[in-house]
């Protein structure tokens, strides 16, 4: 299976956006969607929003999966967000793009002109993607503070926020982490956070990383506090206790002033790397999931003889039930080896002492409640609907905690599988 597709991180940014906003700039934010064939398109994933710019630099990678053997055709779509519903029919499309996917990995970064619609253009818009496939499952966790930054508002204290670049190979700064924003704090300490190792340096130690600290303005225009550079062999150095600090530097005040000594203190607290394991990666490492099926039989679900109850069996042979039932398992089967699942049911009298039970085995064997397959699940269900009697309250509790006890047993083996 991994040997047929790849994980594809596309960045995205623009210049010379239109400007919908009165007053203001625009807010834009990239979609991406995908061709799902008969002319309809599904949304793949989308940017952060970007306040008050008509040249962004999109900080969120836009993942897709790549087949080398497929065409698959994509839709970049600029909108400028004025609200904070996620439907994007009321907003106002600023542009876009349709090209393959092979256009773009093809390329190293991909240029082309914004259009309102096929042979209109958006104004003097471009848009630029480069694509950067995702091999390394390692990710830098980084936990940061700063010292005595230099106050930049007027009337009050500045409001730091960090940008980590990367150095491409062709020598320009490329955005891989914006921070959150600290209002009004001269000494912030920002949230840890973690970016996956290829996007924060290519999995090069000792590429250079650029560190900017800005003071956030609304109105787009952020001020430069101070910069520094370093790799990240330089950031890893802190951790267990020892900081590693770095002065934050002004250059045009480092220009200006011989007694300028630093614009405040940037202090990495812990820069750590590790190892996320995907998926995939549990799957193949021999990973058995295990699926256990609960009915309800309570009484809320209406008399199973009239067409409009959930249990009601109809002409071929299908119900609300059953459907559920082969839609999870026929996917969930294939991670299951003995293919036995265990199946109950609650919220029933059952034979023969019809007592209410929130725990009995569909086949009636509370020793071996195992069906074999999915199909067995459905049989037993078949023959046990016309045995009980529909009762109730709704309490499923019972059976999760049944469960949870599979649950942390498997979880003690301490292995893959």
């Amino acid at each position: 299976m991994a040997a047929c597709v790849s994980r594809v991180e596309l960045s995205v940014s623009c210049q010379s956006l239109l400007d919908r906003d009165l007053g203001s700039r625009s807010d834009p934010l990239c979609v991406l969607l995908q061709d799902v064939g008969g002319g309809q398109w599904a949304e793949l994933d989308r940017t952060e929003r970007i306040k008050n710019c008509q040249n962004p630099e999109f900080c969120k990678k836009l993942l897709v999966d790549y087949y080398f053997e497929k065409v698959q055709k994509l839709k970049f779509g600029m909108y400028d967000i004025d609200n904070k519903s996620f439907d994007l029919n009321d907003d106002d499309y600023l542009g876009g793009i349709e090209c393959t996917l092979g256009q773009v990995v093809s390329s190293s970064v991909f240029t082309r002109p914004l259009e309102l619609k096929p042979g209109k253009l958006a104004g003097k818009g471009t848009i630029k993607i480069s694509a950067e496939e995702i091999k390394d499952t390692r990710v830098v966790h980084l936990e940061i503070a700063a010292q005595n930054l230099d106050k930049k508002d007027f009337l009050g204290k500045s409001d730091p926020f960090l940008e980590f670049y990367k150095q491409t190979d062709a020598g320009t700064w490329q955005l891989v982490y914006r921070s959150e924003v600290i209002k009004n704090n001269l000494s912030p300490s920002w949230r840890k956070f973690s970016v996956p190792l290829q996007t924060f340096c290519g999995g090069d130690f000792n590429k250079p990383i650029k560190v900017q600290c800005a003071d956030h303005d609304s109105d787009g225009s952020h001020d430069l506090i101070g910069t520094f550079e370093t790799t990240l062999t330089g950031l890893q150095a802190a951790g267990d206790g020892s900081l590693v600090e770095f002065e934050c530097i002004h250059p045009e005040k480092k220009q200006k002033k011989k007694s300028y000594k630093n614009s405040g203190i940037i202090r990495i607290k812990s820069c750590k790397i590790e190892t996320e394991y995907s998926f995939l990666d549990y799957i193949m490492g021999g990973c058995q999931i295990n699926f256990t099926v609960g009915v309800d039989f309570t009484g809320s679900n209406g008399d199973p003889k009239s067409p409009d109850s959930l249990h009601y069996i109809s002409p071929d042979g299908i119900n609300e039930y059953l459907t559920a039932i082969w839609s999870v398992g026929s996917v969930v089967q294939d991670y299951d080896t003995d293919k036995l699942f265990p199946a109950f049911g609650f919220g029933a009298q059952v034979p023969p002492s019809w007592q209410v039970s929130h725990e009995f085995a569909l086949n009636f064997n509370p020793s071996n409640p195992y069906c074999q397959g999915i199909q067995g699940i459905v049989d037993a269900y078949r023959q046990a609907l016309p045995q009980i009697r529909l009762y109730g309250p709704t309490n499923f509790s019972p059976i999760i905690t049944h469960v949870a006890r599979f649950a942390a047993h498997s979880a003690h083996q301490g292995a893959a599988s």
